[in-house]
């Protein structure tokens, strides 16, 4: 037979290469986890983050990077929202459940102004939560210093996974049914 493996692409030329224990190659395999199965948004949001730090001089060990990173995800595998603003969380939530064709049932409708004034960002998130982990999903939020509420959606597979990454990145992350 002959030999056309050159015909086709090689999945491992995608992935970018560095050192076990390098912080880049952490920061890759988050965006692995916060993008199952789509091998170039976690790619392309990667880049975007290299280009960020590469733009600034950045100390070792500070948190820049993080809100780099919070930028190359946002609205496409993260999200980041004010801490009064629900219109902005239920419309981001809903856009990163629909790369997986889910829809979060919040409980209500959101348009009744009886319904929107009983509820605040933590009982969305924790809504959120529960409806995700139905689908296999977990939604995480991390601690951003500040009054606001930033997270991510992985699979509910890669729990163990996703606290053991981020406790080496040194971000602190908890389920969205217990929003910081």
């Amino acid at each position: 037979m002959p030999d056309n493996s050159a015909d086709y692409e090689d999945p491992d030329e995608l992935q970018p290469t560095f050192d076990e224990d390098d912080h880049p190659a952490r920061v890759w395999n988050l965006l692995w986890l916060l993008n199952p199965g789509d091998e170039e948004l976690a790619l392309q949001q990667f880049d975007a983050w290299r280009e960020a730090r590469a733009g600034a001089e950045h100390e070792a060990g500070d948190e820049q990077w993080l809100w780099d990173l919070k930028d190359a995800i946002d609205w496409r595998s993260g999200f980041f929202v004010d801490g009064q603003d629900t219109g902005s969380l239920v419309a981001v939530i809903d856009e990163l459940a629909a790369r997986w064709n889910l829809r979060v049932d919040w409980g209500g409708d959101l348009d009744d102004e009886d319904f929107a004034e009983t509820i605040d960002v933590p009982a969305l998130l924790a809504t959120a939560h529960d409806r995700l982990r139905e689908h296999g999903y977990t939604l995480w939020t991390w601690n951003t210093g500040e009054d606001a509420h930033a997270g991510w959606i992985a699979l509910r597979r890669d729990d163990e996974a996703m606290l053991a990454l981020c406790s080496l990145l040194g971000v602190e992350v908890r389920p969205g049914s217990d929003p910081f």
